[in-house]
């Protein structure tokens, strides 16, 4: 039994070669197209994710803009509440020079009780009290009492101190004053309340900012995370694809291998004919021309 000549066991050898790298191709090709589909699949996940992000940090810019907003009015109704302050202020002053006289004349007519003066600031001082603290029914019912009394107390001693026609004079003139004075407190009172609001809104919307601010890192860290696995998913793509190619030069230098191995098989069995035609020759038989045209082309002659 003659053994199969080395170019043919090398034939053998290539075709299943081919084979498994064939096979190993068409794996590659399926797992290359599992990780560019996963891939994208998570680029989306990514895209959708900068979009809510970027407009979550659109939304707490816009509420930080409209916080800054509330916080110049506040500012802008706080000032005018110290103007009206300091205006009303320099008109009490005034109104207590005049009462600072009344007590004087008082004092000397003998007119005993708490000073007129006393009782008006204590009346201004609970009614802002009124208009400024929150208070519960109870308290404010109280207040409300306490004032009234003090009203009645104010009338009283305003009819006592009439009938020196020097006091009445002074009173009408520190009346009006304190008239001017409430005028300006009232008016401070109105921008107190709208400071207040301000704050109040500037302090929610800064809260909804930054609610809005920690839902905008919470999308920015998922994006990063479903980013990253894209990336994994592209460089496994990216290396089956670097194998594909190694694979392709692979086969290419084994068919071209397998072609000389038809090429010299061929030229073997063009041999062997060769040599039996010859056998036949040297056995008596004649030569046709195709014989000696298959001895020709079998270089068997050279």
């Amino acid at each position: 039994m003659h053994e199969m000549p080395a170019f043919l066991l090398d034939r053998e050898d290539n075709k299943e070669m081919i084979k498994e790298l064939n096979d190993k191709k068409t794996e590659l090709k399926a797992q290359s197209e599992e990780y560019k589909t996963k891939r994208n699949e998570l680029n989306a996940e990514a895209s959708a994710l900068a979009s809510k992000r970027n407009e979550l940090n659109k939304k707490t810019k816009d509420l930080i803009n409209e916080a800054q907003e509330y916080k110049v009015l506040r500012d802008e109704n706080n000032e005018k509440v110290k103007e009206n302050k300091a205006l009303r202020d320099e008109v009490n002053n005034k109104a207590n020079d005049i009462f600072a006289k009344i007590d004087q004349i008082r004092n000397e007519n003998n007119l005993g009780g708490p000073s007129i003066k006393d009782i008006r600031k204590e009346i201004d001082r609970l009614e802002f009290a009124q208009q400024t603290e929150v208070l519960t029914t109870n308290k404010e019912r109280e207040l409300v009492n306490k004032i009234t009394e003090l009203q009645k107390q104010y009338v009283v001693k305003k009819q006592q101190l009439e009938g020196n026609e020097e006091l009445k004079n002074l009173l009408t003139d520190a009346q009006a004053i304190r008239d001017e004075a409430s005028e300006f407190h009232n008016t401070l009172s109105e921008f107190a309340q709208k400071a207040q609001e301000y704050h109040d809104k500037m302090i929610t919307t800064f809260k909804e900012a930054d609610k809005v601010r920690a839902e905008s890192d919470s999308a920015h860290k998922e994006f990063v995370q479903f980013q990253e696995k894209a990336d994994e998913q592209h460089k496994l793509f990216i290396a089956a694809q670097k194998e594909i190619r190694d694979i392709d030069k692979e086969l290419r230098k084994l068919k071209r291998g397998d072609v000389d191995g038809k090429k010299e098989a061929a030229r073997a069995d063009a041999r062997k004919d060769a040599e039996d035609i010859m056998d036949k020759f040297k056995s008596g038989e004649k030569l046709t021309m195709e014989n000696l045209m298959a001895i020709q082309r079998s270089g068997f002659l050279k």
